[in-house]
């Protein structure tokens, strides 16, 4: 498929051909596109872990049910943000590893991460199949991170389910052109933008959607933070304890 056709038809699939193998190849094709995202520096300062184990699998359902796919889809990586690399490095050459002291180094990393899935989401689609990132293995992300036996200075960003979709799904109408893109400088933009985004949604009728675009994510960030994931960036040193 074209490159542009494959981002203009991007699609979530939660729903899969259990009896579909993914190939080696086909894993490794999805693997080396993801290598090959762009980084800071060329840092690539995140990981990929292939969970082939269905036990864990399993474990991951059992924390975060709403994702039964993440047992029933072919392929299961996990995406994470690593700084443990670095910190090797930093101490082959004697140097101080200061990460700690500010929130730089965790947005290069989380970034350099993001874009290595979104080139994974990419490269599956290209091969035919489907896919969908779970952000939500934050949720409960010291118990992942023991579950994955992740060091200290690396943190799970997202997962990614890859397999056969055996339900089609439609493109997800996304907000207006005039809220999310900007010239220049930032421009304010007329509220009436997500309303009329609010009733494009409605029409949709997208099944698991049970408010309005605009009321969910005003109930989401009305309530508390997932404090899970300030305590384990503290734990697992990308804070000092203080901040």
């Amino acid at each position: 498929m074209e490159a542009l056709e494959i981002l203009n038809q991007h699609r979530t699939y939660r729903s899969f051909d259990e009896t579909y193998q993914l190939s080696e190849e086909e894993l490794h094709k999805i693997l080396n596109a993801s290598r090959q995202a762009p980084s800071w520096m060329n840092g690539q300062m995140y990981s990929i872990v292939v969970i082939r184990d269905q036990e864990i699998r399993k474990q991951l359902v059992a924390m975060n049910p709403g994702n039964p796919h993440m047992l029933h889809s072919s392929a299961f990586l996990v995406f994470v943000a690593d700084l443990k690399r670095t910190e090797k490095v930093a101490r082959h050459y004697g140097t101080d590893y200061p990460i700690d002291s500010g929130l730089d180094p965790l947005i290069t990393a989380v970034t350099d991460t993001a874009l290595a899935l979104e080139n994974a989401v990419i490269a599956t689609e290209a091969l035919g199949l489907g896919s969908v990132v779970v952000g939500s293995i934050r949720k409960d992300i010291s118990e992942v991170s023991r579950l994955l036996n992740l060091p200290d200075y690396v943190m799970p960003v997202a997962g990614l389910s890859i397999g056969k979709p055996n339900v089609e799904m439609r493109i997800k109408p996304r907000l207006p052109e005039e809220a999310v893109v900007h010239y220049d400088t930032y421009q304010e933009y007329d509220y009436g933008l997500i309303e009329t985004y609010d009733d494009t949604m409605e029409k949709f009728a997208e099944a698991r959607e049970t408010k309005r675009w605009s009321k969910k994510f005003a109930d989401y960030f009305g309530a508390a933070p997932n404090k899970k994931v300030d305590e384990f960036l503290k734990m697992n040193k990308f804070f000092q304890p203080n901040i």
